[in-house]
């Protein structure tokens, strides 16, 4: 290789004034040998003049004035100029030089630099002109509260349409922004249950203002549950002027629907019952978390003593003041995601729904029907006080309900439990039991009036037309389920209602039809284990503004014993007129499996309940059937 031929500046640096050029040869540039000859592998060949020298696929070269560019390496214009690769730094001063990765070289291995001395940097905010540069224009700060306004008004919009539940739409919304931290789906969620739980009385404060109401109303419920200073930033100056004059409204002066916020037709049923503006009040505002314990597993001492030492202890877990069984939590705590939840010891359930439990009062070894099981709450606690024996079987229309309620079987320890889905209160399977139950639990499907604290929707949702229905439905259904009580066994009517026609109207009802039942006080069935709770009358009727529950109504009745044979005869064809059936023979029990046991009550074999009762459907799960999948979501209590 020869020397580079630069004249030399005092620096011993090539001097670029000089004629005697040599380009640096970058990586993959052609190479120029003296005599103006290019070589390289592979490339055609070219001997001077103005002829260019291309290699296969390679750079071209025009002698003179024409840029040399290597492949993906720097070009070359004349005036020394080198053009900047992809992604380079750019120099302007003089000669530029655009250096890339594996910049170019000179032959004798020194880097090429730019000549003369460096340029000194501009100061501070100032360009090279000696003028400040333009500002770039920042994105204006959007504030967190107008995008929470906008978010409960995006909820809100789905939500006021009543196509779905609350909690339903809600769930829904939060998969499809799974951006949302927990703070922000609390936020969102507290917002839009505030209005619900005070949708009328915000309808008319949202009837001023500009703009489209869902949004005034997801103002209302967020300055309900943030404040109205958290907002300020987020408000335009009309929406501000606006709420300060709709919040100094007194909401005495308002009628009592409005200031209930409860539709007409609900508002005539609560206004007929005791201190009637205390009873709504109080189903406006938010319930506690209600936790049970598994008798079958722990005690709720020991269980409570873990909690309130734990990290548990900032929801002030505290003993139920009538339940023995059960727990109150303030607050939203994700349980599914505690030890406890997840090894059957806990579950979530109201304590109303809880004391049904004593109301039915199973026994071990008995056969238990729990008629409307749902997801499988009240079943769990009648299976667990039977100690896991004899055979309790939970009927639903909902398969999909029951299949839900399977992991909470698995967990609990039970293997008693039959989860059954039925095709009515007339199935088939459910007529083969007709005088075989010691038991018999009706949880009727209701309006869920009762439960407006958890679920608020439910005033809006429903109307007179479709109480109606329900009560037929209701009557239907209680029924069907007295129709398997056994003589001498007891048949429990509940619902999670305050209304009349749900429930003392149907209790007189079927007494009235069913004059081979009598009816059992509740208050002295529970007073032993319950000495605190005050209840009026034979039914235990409950209310969160007295007893600090949901709203729930319970009726006990009794089958009378059969004082000879043939009048339990003639009990049977009366069973069976109703049914449309024959009277179950000797050999009709044997072929459902259910036959006398030695002390007089019946039992159930496995080999009878799959030729029988539970023909079709899958197995009753037992403690070696694992499904830990949590039901309950975080932030939300579980149905029981």
């Amino acid at each position: 290789m020869t020397k580079s031929s630069f004249p030399r500046s005092r620096s011993g640096r090539p001097d670029p004034s000089g004629d005697d050029r040599r380009p640096a040869r970058s990586s993959g540039a052609p190479r120029r040998d003296e005599g103006d000859r290019f070589a390289r592998f592979g490339a055609v060949r070219s001997d001077g003049g103005d002829r260019s020298e291309r290699s296969a696929g390679g750079a071209r070269r025009d002698y003179g004035d024409r840029s040399e560019r290597s492949s993906g390496g720097p070009r070359r214009d004349d005036g020394d100029r080198f053009a900047r690769s992809s992604g380079a730094p750019r120099r302007d001063d003089g000669d530029r030089f655009a250096r890339s990765s594996g910049a170019p070289r000179r032959d004798d291995g020194e880097r090429a630099r730019p000549h003369g001395p460096r340029p000194s940097r501009p100061p501070s905010g100032q360009s090279h002109e000696g003028r400040p540069p333009a500002a770039r224009p920042d994105r204006p700060r959007i504030p967190m509260s107008a995008i929470r306004i906008e978010q409960v008004q995006r909820v809100l919009g789905e939500l006021l349409q009543w196509t779905y539940p609350a909690d339903a739409t809600l769930s829904h919304w939060f998969r499809a922004h799974p951006n949302l931290g927990g703070r922000d789906r609390g936020e969102v969620a507290e917002a839009v249950y505030d209005v619900l739980r005070n949708l009328r009385r915000y309808r008319g404060m949202a009837e001023s203002g500009v703009g489209p109401s869902s949004r005034r109303l997801a103002i209302l419920g967020l300055a309900a549950t943030l404040g109205r200073v958290a907002l300020d930033d987020g408000l335009e100056p009309a929406e501000a002027e606006w709420l300060r004059h709709v919040l100094r409204i007194d909401p005495a002066t308002l009628p009592r629907a409005v200031r209930t916020s409860m539709p007409d037709w609900l508002d005539e049923r609560l206004g007929t019952m005791d201190e009637p503006e205390r009873l709504m009040a109080s189903l406006n505002r938010q319930a506690a978390l209600d936790l049970r314990v598994n008798p079958l597993k722990v005690e709720r001492d020991a269980i409570l003593t873990m909690l309130q030492n734990g990290p548990a202890a900032e929801y002030e877990p505290q003993a139920m003041p009538h339940s023995p069984w059960g727990i109150r939590v303030q607050g939203r705590p994700a349980i599914n995601r505690w030890q406890l939840f997840e090894d059957g010891s806990l579950e979530v359930q109201d304590e109303g729904s809880q004391l049904l439990a004593l109301l039915v009062g199973p026994k071990r070894g008995e056969m238990i029907i729990d008629f409307c099981a749902g997801a499988g709450g009240k079943s769990l606690l009648l299976g667990a006080l039977m100690r896991s024996t004899g055979r309790l079987y939970a009927f639903d229309v909902s398969a999909a309900r029951l299949a839900r309620a399977k992991p909470r079987f698995a967990r609990s320890g039970l293997s008693n439990v039959v989860p059954v889905a039925i095709d009515g209160d007339n199935d088939a399977r459910v007529k083969r039991l007709a005088g075989k139950a010691q038991r018999v639990l009706v949880d009727a499907p209701c309006s869920g009036i009762g439960t407006l604290r958890r679920n608020p929707d439910l005033k809006w949702r429903q109307h007179p037309d479709s109480l109606a229905e329900l009560c037929e439905l209701q009557h239907r259904i209680l029924k069907s389920a007295a129709r398997c009580v056994a003589p001498g066994g007891r048949l429990v009517y509940a619902t999670c209602s305050l209304l009349e026609e749900e429930n003392a109207a149907q209790a007189e009802r079927f007494l009235a039809e069913h004059p081979d039942f009598e009816r059992l006080d509740a208050a002295e069935i529970i007073k032993n284990r319950c000495p605190d709770l005050e209840l009026d009358g034979p039914y235990m009727q409950l209310r969160p503004d007295v007893h600090g529950t949901d709203g729930f109504f319970a009726a006990v009745f009794e089958r009378r014993k059969a004082a000879k044979p043939a009048k339990d005869a003639a009990a049977q064809e009366v069973i069976a007129a109703d049914s449309g059936e024959a009277p179950a023979s000797d050999a009709d029990v044997r072929a459902d499996g259910i036959v006398a046991a030695d002390d007089g009550k019946p039992g159930a074999s496995q080999a009878g309940v799959d030729a029988g009762i539970e023909e079709g459907v899958p197995a009753a799960p037992t403690g070696d059937d694992e499904e830990p999948s949590p039901e309950a979501a975080p932030g939300k209590p579980a149905s029981a």
